[in-house]
């Protein structure tokens, strides 16, 4: 079974990113999706609220799991069996952190293969940083995220 991760932080999860899952799946049996729990951000959504809302999303995807982790991302993928990270890339100013990511994910873990994907046309303006600073100034996030992330954000900012 060849087993991939793709991590990140999903502060919220986007359209964009179950794009990139939704491919993944095509090239591996499994995809685990790793919530990051230390991400040197301040987050908008607690860890649990993040790891919750990604499996309500994932829930008709059966070779998608969801679970937190800390620590080194090479050693989450290890314990988990992965063989390869997926890392999703909107635009050329993606890549450079991307590219120096994955060179030094491969220096301390020479056996996992780093995979990119483009993300579709229609979702690549789209970062969770964005849909944050949209949805707390009332702005429409429709159809940019999922209908229970987009419920999530209005309740968190106060508009339902």
């Amino acid at each position: 079974m060849r087993v991939a991760v793709y991590p990140g932080t999903f502060d919220p999860i986007t359209n964009g990113h179950l794009d990139i899952i939704r491919r993944a799946i095509g090239i591996f049996d499994r995809v685990i999706v790793g919530v990051a729990a230390d991400n040197y951000k301040e987050t908008l959504f607690s860890l649990e609220e993040r790891v919750k809302l990604i499996k309500a999303v994932t829930r008709d995807w059966p070779a998608v799991t969801v679970k937190a982790f800390s620590g080194l991302l090479v050693d989450f993928a290890h314990q988990e069996g992965a063989v390869a990270i997926v890392r999703g890339l909107r635009a050329v100013s993606d890549f450079e952190y991307e590219f120096q990511m994955s060179i030094m994910n491969k220096k301390l873990a020479g056996d996992l293969e780093t995979v990119f994907l483009m993300t579709a046309t229609e979702y690549s303006f789209i970062s969770s940083s964005i849909i944050r600073q949209a949805a707390s100034l009332g702005g429409c996030i429709r159809g940019l995220v999922p209908p229970e992330v987009e419920r999530a954000l209005l309740q968190r900012y106060g508009f339902l």
